[in-house]
């Protein structure tokens, strides 16, 4: 059984998505604590509904973000975490934090990388128009969304959408495949060969 952390910094929809897959029979993961870089998220409440154990952790009362990722990294220790799942985390991760938890940290975006990186893809997708957008499950880099890819879905753009309409479609999505990349991240079946992860 996995031990991981689920990090946000806001609504925690995919934090809840993944609470729900945890509490499948034979599901091989749990998630021992959810940190929050910020102290009004409201993730926190839904977490500390389900039991979940949370913590508060704002980065702006570190001197810089390595004192940030030291005080992350020695509180996930404490709650002997293995990996670490980001849903809605809006803070880069650094070499300190990464070395961690080599290759054990996923993260979800909402587009289909590396199209439309960074904040803003629904928006950038509609502007763009493309007719196909989704979502990406990837291992975290130092480089912001340019990890290896775990997983993807892909989501029509309709000609009506908005980017909240977007959004919606997507999130859907989201709740499917985060899931099923920690299933394969606690089952050993990703290996990292170059940038292509394979699936065991």
């Amino acid at each position: 059984m996995m031990r991981f952390a689920v990090l946000i910094s806001g609504r925690g929809s995919n934090m809840e998505a993944l609470a729900d897959a945890c509490a499948e029979p034979g599901f091989p993961a749990r998630i021992v604590l959810v940190v929050a870089n910020v102290a009004a998220a409201p993730g926190l409440r839904k977490a500390a509904a389900r039991g979940l154990p949370t913590a508060v952790l704002e980065h702006g009362a570190f001197a810089d973000r390595d004192a940030f990722e030291a005080r992350l990294v020695q509180l996930l220790r404490e709650h002997r975490v293995e990996a670490v799942a980001l849903a809605g985390f809006m803070r880069l991760l650094g070499r300190r934090f990464l070395s961690a938890f080599p290759q054990r940290v996923l993260n979800i975006h909402p587009s289909l990388l590396p199209a439309f990186p960074g904040l803003h893809a629904h928006e950038q997708a509609i502007e763009y128009g493309v007719r196909v957008s989704g979502c990406t499950v990837h291992l975290v880099t130092e480089q912001m969304d340019a990890g290896p890819i775990v997983l993807q879905a892909a989501v029509p753009v309709l000609q009506e959408d908005t980017a909240e309409t977007l959004a919606a479609r997507v999130l859907q999505q989201e709740h499917r495949i985060y899931p099923q990349a920690v299933r394969l991240l606690a089952e050993g079946r990703l290996r990292v060969v170059g940038r292509r992860v394979w699936i065991d």
